[in-house]
Parts: structure tokens; sequence; C-alpha cells
């Protein structure tokens, strides 16, 4: 089984050429960080522009795509 990134669990429509894209554009972890975005500021998660990794890393501690990762359950 291969690895997935945030934007094909979460469906985002941010990845390059996503549905999403024109709306709120292309998210910042497109292509290389698609397995750490909790590291990465800026990425638009639960509706709205996360901040710093420091000040979003509370949302990402209860995201289900991080606790899978961290769990390396995917």
């Amino acid at each position: 089984m291969s690895k997935i990134n945030c934007w094909e669990f979460k469906k985002c429509g941010r990845e390059a050429g996503g549905p999403k894209v024109q709306e709120l554009g292309v998210c910042p972890v497109h292509p290389n960080n698609g397995r750490s975005c909790w590291l990465v500021a800026g990425t638009f998660c639960g509706g709205k522009v996360q901040g710093s990794a420091a000040q979003k890393l509370g949302n990402c501690a209860v995201c289900d795509f991080y606790i899978k990762v961290k769990a390396r359950e995917i």
C-alpha cells in the first residue's frame, strides 16, 4: 500500500489542478509536504487558513489525517 498525502485523504481539492484551486489557491504543502502538513504554515484546515506550525499544532493534534500518520496507519 502506498502512502497517501493529506490532500488525497482530506479531499480538499487544493492540490495542483484540483477543483478548489481557483477559489482557494494551491495548498502550500503541495507537492512536497503532504505527509507532514502540520509543519507548514498557511494550510487551509477546518474551513480557515491556519497560522504558523506552532499556532496550528493544537488543531492538527486532533486531525484524523495527523493521527493516522503518527500511528503509521496510512
